[in-house]
């Protein structure tokens, strides 16, 4: 992409939207080969793990120009693929350096690291123009969240959360049932993650972190600490394992919930809950999350849709109740494998059961589709669906084209950023172990004093302040 075109599609009412009315034979060569000056020079932080899945989805849609790889463990075993992919790149272990050094040749960022280093990365990134992919959820807390929705609109960006299943059939097949009427009326929902807890078996009466191990030599471990205060290095921190500490991750809630309540989120127009009440905290400690929970989102009534509720269940054997005639729990086979392999058998394959006045649906995580059951009704109800079309790009291509203009991001921030802070006040609630109401209107929690504190976390480290004013 030429620095004309890109500062054309920044500059213009419909670029912000992330849709162009350019003609198409103005957007470059259509025989099907895409010149390197149409492609989006894209820098990626967190190249191992899911975020070296996330640069090898990126660079397979053939939209995008590897310019720069980062990652504070550069050098690691897991990012060792995705050096070896682009040889001639060049590398950084500090994103400030990467973008300080090379952001004029950046017009595009991945960000595929642990959850609570997401902020400061899309921070600087949306404040030097650069458009932004960010693994979910968004942030931490619910103030970092807020803050980079209105930095997305302040600086002008295009902007797309990693939740695959807002590109793929789930996505479209839960808007078309919605607008014609084949969902409705719903007043409940369970979403639930009741695989086994892949990111560890630790004792929940600990009282202190892991003690100290030696800091790996390829690592910058006070980079990787960002904007979290100090802790001493351990390898129960990292590589996947901070998903479960609260200094760090956001739980099975967090990584799961994208997944599976993203659509009924959207499309049932829920925003902000109204209450969050913890019904279940097994194993409840002041350093990782439970490892059962039971959670009940209350969402008020929005238009002609009735209030409803969404009750969160993770924990192996944290099983919610099933209706009648729910059939086969299928795992769905394009959810990406955790790093150290495969999902494991569970009880209950991740998913959803969504309660309607008339109908009631089950459905899996990530784009897999909704079914209505029992059998009998689905099939009663065959010959009155609509027909769902199908994705014109998946996910990694949407936010691609989004930075050419040529699609709108699906996943933008003033969609997923409400979604994440969803997830921000469960975990809160998960936390403190306690019942929250929240204020739909002002954002504050109401009944507890310190859960409002904390929508904005913990102060920041010293020298990470600047990101909060970006």
């Amino acid at each position: 992409m030429n620095n004309q075109r890109r500062r054309f599609i920044k500059s213009s009412a419909l670029g912000a939207a992330g849709i162009s009315l350019i003609p198409s034979f103005v957007l470059g060569n259509q025989t099907g080969h895409i010149a390197p000056s149409e492609k989006v020079n894209l820098a990626c932080c967190g190249i191992g793990h899911r975020g070296g899945e996330v640069v090898k989805s990126l660079h397979a849609t053939g939209l995008a120009n590897v310019v720069a790889l980062c990652d504070v463990d550069m050098g690691a075993e897991h990012t060792v693929e995705v050096m070896k992919m682009f040889p001639d790149v060049p590398r950084f272990k500090d994103f400030r350096e990467m973008f300080d050094k090379m952001g004029k040749d950046i017009e595009a960022v991945s960000v595929g690291t642990p959850d609570f280093s997401h902020f400061p990365i899309t921070m600087l990134a949306m404040s030097m123009g650069i458009h932004v992919y960010v693994e979910k959820p968004m942030a931490r807390t619910f103030n970092e969240v807020q803050l980079m929705m209105d930095g997305a609109k302040k600086h002008n960006v295009v902007t797309q959360m990693g939740n695959q299943g807002h590109s793929e059939a789930n996505y479209f097949q839960f808007k078309a049932w919605k607008e014609a009427g084949i969902i409705k009326d719903v007043t409940a929902m369970t979403a639930h993650m009741n695989g086994r807890r892949r990111w560890h078996g630790w004792d929940p009466k600990i009282i202190s972190f892991p003690p100290k191990q030696p800091i790996p030599t390829t690592m910058d471990w006070d980079t990787w600490l960002g904007t979290s205060h100090h802790h001493d290095y351990h390898e129960d921190l990292v590589n996947g394992q901070w998903r479960c500490w609260y200094d760090f991750g956001m739980g099975a809630l967090g990584d799961w919930g994208a997944h599976i309540m993203d659509t009924a989120h959207e499309f049932l127009e829920l925003g902000l809950p109204e209450e969050i009440v913890p019904l279940k905290l097994e194993d409840h400690n002041t350093f990782f999350f439970p490892m059962e929970t039971t959670l009940a989102f209350k969402f008020p009534k929005r238009g002609d849709m009735p209030a409803m509720t969404i009750t969160w269940y993770d924990g192996q054997n944290n099983i919610p109740p099933v209706p009648a005639g729910y059939g086969v729990s299928e795992l769905d086979p394009n959810i990406p494998p955790p790093s150290n392999g495969q999902l494991q058998p569970a009880k209950l394959n991740p998913g959803k059961i969504i309660y309607g006045g008339d109908l009631t649906f089950k459905g899996g995580s990530h784009g897999s589709t909704l079914s209505i059951i029992p059998e009998e009704k689905a099939k009663d109800m065959a010959g009155q669906l609509p027909e769902v079309p199908e994705s014109p790009s998946n996910h990694f291509a949407n936010f691609l084209k989004a930075c050419k203009g040529e699609e709108k991001a699906r996943s933008s921030f003033d969609i997923a950023g409400p979604l994440s802070q969803v997830f921000s006040l469960g975990v809160l609630s998960q936390r403190l172990g306690a019942k929250l109401e929240f204020d739909r209107e002002t954002k504050q929690v109401t009944n507890h004093a310190l859960a409002n504190e904390l929508l904005a976390g913990v102060p920041p480290r010293k020298g990470w302040e600047e990101f909060y004013k970006l």
